[in-house]
Formats: C-alpha cells, structure tokens, sequence
C-alpha cells in the first residue's frame, strides 16, 4: 500500500518561509498528479483547501491565496514533494495535506492518498 508522509512541521513569523516535504513509498513521478490541500484551524472537519497542484507532465495550478508566495515541486534525489512557502501570512495557518492521485484503469478510476498531515502555525 503507497504511503505518503509529511514533513516540515514548524510555527514561523509573518513574513517568514517554510518547505514542507512529502515522501512516497513509490516514485513520485509515477502518480498522476500530486498536490497539497490545508485545512484551517477553524474550518469544518475535512473541508481542505487546495493549496497547489503538480501533474505528471509538470503542470502547476495554485490557488489566488498563494500564488506567487508559494512553489510546488517533484524531487528526483529524495523522491519527494515540495511545497516552498514564502512571505508567510497568519492566514496560511493550517494543517496541510500532501495528495496523490493516480488512475488505475482504462476507464479512468482513480486511487486517491492521502498523508497525515502536517501543522504551519504563522504568528505575527
């Protein structure tokens, strides 16, 4: 069973910077497409937010929120996924979520992962 696993966990400044990692018990680039959500502190139980996005064929997607402040990328070395987060706002608070999808079939089904999550505390 594919695993993925958060790291990177941390409470910043406004302003400040932080990467989350994720780690796979497969490659990376054999999903589909990759992306993190977050979940507020104050939002409904499992209501996340996608945050940004990475196919397979490295097509990015980032939600208005934190474009331009934040980065998503695949890394060959540690067979990881990155999210680069800059200019840290308190709104970014929340536990993020690392995704993977991958169809499995030629109808299109897909299997859906998901990590355990990991807390950004952004204090100012």
């Amino acid at each position: 069973q594919v695993q993925l696993v958060e790291s990177g966990e941390d409470s910043v400044q406004v302003g400040g910077s932080l990467r989350l990692s994720c780690t796979a018990t497969r490659s990376v680039f054999s999903f589909d497409e990759m992306g993190w959500y977050r979940q507020a502190p104050e939002a409904p139980e499992n209501q996340r937010e996608l945050v940004a996005s990475i196919t397979s064929d490295s097509r990015t997607k980032y939600s208005d929120s934190v474009k331009g402040r934040f980065t998503i990328s695949r890394e060959i070395a540690t067979n990881a996924l990155n999210l680069q987060m800059n200019s840290l706002k308190t709104e970014d608070t929340a536990v993020y979520y690392c995704h993977a999808r991958k169809v499995v079939n030629v109808e299109g089904s897909t299997v859906s992962i998901w990590g355990q999550g990991t807390l950004v505390t952004v204090s100012s």
